[in-house]
């Protein structure tokens, strides 16, 4: 046994990675992990079990003659395989260990499938005989009944694993009683590594191989020390959780591999070690659920508050099995901390039907109330999913809770006023739920070299936080790698994590913290502190009038075939009557010509600068001709005609209101009032519900940023206040910019000078 590496956990690691190199060949290196963490779950398993072996077959032999079956079999036998030391029950009830299957190189195929008894449309059953063993098919209907195997949630894990696949290849490729019999030289037994101990191995392993399948890890996996990161800002200063026997409940809607939820645990048991957790979660991925299973399985802590399935929702999901769930798996439960690194810039297009009628028939007695965003980006739905999850707020009694959430730039300002992202965002600003947002540096991730952006979220703020937003720049905060995993090239050190999370701690306008800007040490001041309200804005329509020109010359007549109005005269309605259809064809044709004869009989050559002076010439000539046109017509006639003339009379209503020009139309932006209060007394649906009680707010702020800003240069300008829309940004990058200045004109000066010099210098060498 090896001993020696149980005796260090890197030496384990690098052990088992050692042999994850035998197979090459078959496998590439980013799909070692499919059959590597598999086998390090079934050896964990497997010695966990072996000292009651013996015990676990006679009772169940036992049992079965008593009569017991289905659930309290299984419970029975659980107790007898793990004893009173573990509390996560679970057996295997096959006659032979895995080292015992080494006996028969031949069958060890077969032998592993039966020894985890993965469903299969076709058994494999051993019998001892004399001399090794022999194999007997037994019916898919038989071998349902047949208890072999593990016990049904390592089953599972399993079979989200697809393992028996794996078996397969390994099988064809030569590989498998190799790679079984290099792991049955390792001892993972308890006695040698702790649940504890083991859970922080497996850890490990799963972080390598996510970083080797670095092409694919970051669907599901994230930076460990982005984790840490998270854990340790959502955890400041939250004594409560640190104190013995009381409840905590820990969520991740996209659990993936678990670290989320397994760090967090981890910094909470280093400080609390009797802490009292409950770990939730959910994964759509199969891989990443059963890995998730699997560590926490390994730590004998319960698997049965992970769900496999589909956060969001898919409506009329086609059946699937291995226990998938197309919708929330933890309904109306709530949380008291919430971590996430939900897809972004991933599209939502496979639950979109679910998420938009529970949006629609719902409101904000679901969870997505605020709005949806934009279908190439699901990543604030989430958010919104995990905000309908917080406890209640200590103003109602409750405890509260608190959210971190990672996302990419998008979130922070994509969107127009009153689109889904900007309501969305006006949701949570308004009811003073966001908390801080700290940018972390580029080249993080292993899949993007974006920029990303952890969002915290809380509905129990202190009181020095009530009303505020803290925006940190941590994006240079980082040291390079030794060695680039795909995209990820920087990280965090524990010296970054502890400045980033002491900038937040002590909550600071203007503070600064020492960075390397460009290779040297600089003071750069990177956190600040806003009201709510500095990220909401009006966006204002600015209107001016519209002046036309008239005139009826050639050029603009043949202008009338441009219009769909006029065109559209000589186009039928009619469907199946050719003989009708002709006949209205012939009616829109002569229609036309007459129109056009009318137009050519008219002076060409004035030019009309009042619309009312030249429809009265326009209608005297129709008259005339005894004709009388649609309104659709006759607008299409005047627009022919007509030209924009910013010196000719101002076209207006039936009313005498002004007419806007489409053409001149602009918008502004303008910050909401400072003594505006929030929330804002406006709707989130498409109708703007409450827009009158908005604009007597701020119709008088808007009218004075038109004086001011906009009047000296259009001054026939005014505001169309029907149109206007709330939005809400956070624009993190524009408040850290810093100005850099160009160079002094006579230093490129003499760079250019010396370029010049160094290629006559080279061209002479040449010549």
């Amino acid at each position: 046994m090896l001993e020696k590496q149980n005796n260090n956990h890197q030496d384990l690691v690098g052990f088992i990675w050692s042999v994850a190199d035998k197979l090459r060949g078959p496998y590439r290196p980013p799909q070692y992990r499919r059959v590597m963490l598999p086998m390090i779950v079934l050896r964990r398993l497997d010695c966990v079990l072996e000292p009651t072996k013996k015990k676990v077959l006679e009772e169940k032999t036992r049992l079965e003659g008593k009569g017991f079956t289905g659930v309290a079999l299984e419970k029975a036998i659980s107790k007898a395989a793990v004893g009173e030391d573990r509390i996560q029950p679970f057996y295997n009830t096959f006659k032979f260990s895995l080292t015992e299957l080494l006996g028969d190189p031949d069958g060890i195929a077969s032998n592993l499938v039966a020894y985890i008894a993965v469903p299969l449309n076709m058994r494999y059953t051993l019998s001892r005989q004399n001399k090794g063993f022999s194999l007997c098919f037994v019916p898919h209907w038989i071998s349902n009944r047949y208890i072999n195997g593990f016990s049904p949630q390592i089953r599972e894990i399993f079979e989200k694993f697809d393992f028996e696949k794996e078996i397969d290849k390994l099988d064809e490729s030569n590989r498998l009683f190799l790679i079984l019999k290099e792991f049955c030289n390792i001892d993972l037994s308890p006695a040698q590594l702790t649940n504890a101990d083991m859970g922080g191995v497996f850890e490990e392993l799963v972080r390598k191989f996510n970083e080797q399948a670095n092409e694919e890890a970051g669907d599901h996996f994230t930076p460990r020390e982005v984790i840490r990161l998270m854990v340790n800002l959502i955890f400041c200063d939250e004594e409560d959780v640190f104190k013995a026997g009381i409840y905590k409940s820990i969520y991740d809607p996209t659990a993936g591999t678990g670290g989320m939820l397994s760090v967090s645990e981890e910094h909470i048991k280093e400080q609390n070690p009797d802490a009292n957790l409950g770990l939730f979660g959910q994964e759509y991925n199969p891989e990443a659920y059963a890995i998730c299973c699997s560590d926490l399985l390994i730590k004998d802590e319960p698997i049965n508050n992970l769900i496999y399935g589909d956060t969001l929702g898919v409506k009329d999901s086609k059946s699937k099995s291995n226990n998938y769930l197309p919708h929330d798996g933890h309904p109306e439960k709530q949380f008291h901390y919430m971590l996430a690194n939900p897809p972004f810039g991933v599209e939502w297009k496979p639950e979109e039907d679910f998420v938009k009628e529970e949006h629609k028939e719902q409101g904000f007695s679901g969870r997505f109330g605020a709005g949806l965003p934009r279908i190439n980006d699901g990543s604030l739905l989430f958010l919104q999913h995990m905000i309908s999850k917080v406890r209640p707020a200590p103003e109602q009694g409750g405890e509260g809770s608190k959210i971190a959430i990672v996302f990419n730039g998008s979130p922070l300002f994509t969107g127009d006023a009153g689109s889904g992202e900007s309501n969305i965002r006006r949701w949570i600003i308004e009811n003073d739920w966001l908390d801080a947002v700290v940018a972390l540096p580029d080249q993080m991730f292993y899949n993007t070299g974006i920029y990303t952006y952890i969002w915290l979220v809380s509905n129990k703020k202190p009181a020095h936080r009530k009303g505020k937003v803290q925006l940190i720049d941590g994006t240079r905060h980082f040291q390079k790698m030794k060695k680039s995993l795909g995209d990820k090239r920087n990280e965090l050190s524990k010296e970054h994590i502890k400045e980033l999370v002491r900038l937040y701690a002590e909550y600071e306008h203007d503070a600064t913290s020492e960075v390397m800007v460009e290779g040297k040490p600089k003071t750069r001041v990177c956190s600040k502190i806003f009201d709510n309200r500095e990220f909401g804005f009006l966006k204002i329509t600015v209107e001016r009038p519209l002046r036309l020109n008239f005139q009826v010359s050639q050029e603009r007549i043949e202008r009338l075939w441009e219009q769909s109005a006029f065109v559209n005269l000589a186009a039928s309605k009619k469907r199946k009557d050719d003989k009708a259809i002709q006949m209205e064809l012939k009616v829109g044709k002569q229609e036309q010509e007459s129109i056009i004869t009318v137009l050519e009989k008219m002076d060409g050559e004035t030019l009309y600068k009042s619309r009312p002076k030249f429809l009265k010439v326009l209608d005297a000539a129709l008259k005339a001709a005894s004709m009388s046109l649609s309104t659709p017509v006759k607008k299409a006639v005047l627009a022919a005609l007509s030209e924009r003339d910013q010196t000719a009379e101002i076209c207006k209503d039936s009313k005498g209101n002004s007419e806007p020009d489409p053409d001149l139309r602009d918008t502004e932006i303008v910050p909401l009032p400072d003594d505006i209060a929030l929330p804002l007394p406006l709707g989130y649906d498409d109708k703007q519900t409450g827009l009158d009680q908005l604009l007597a707010l701020v119709r008088d702020h808007c009218e004075d940023y038109l004086k001011a800003e906009v009047s000296p240069h259009v001054p026939d300008a005014w505001i169309d206040h029907n149109k206007t829309k709330v939005g809400y940004e956070i624009p993190l990058n524009r408040h850290f910019y810093v100005y850099q200045p160009p160079r002094p004109l006579g230093e490129i000066e003499d760079d250019i000078k010396q370029l010049e010099a160094d290629i006559v210098k080279m061209l002479g060498a040449i010549v």
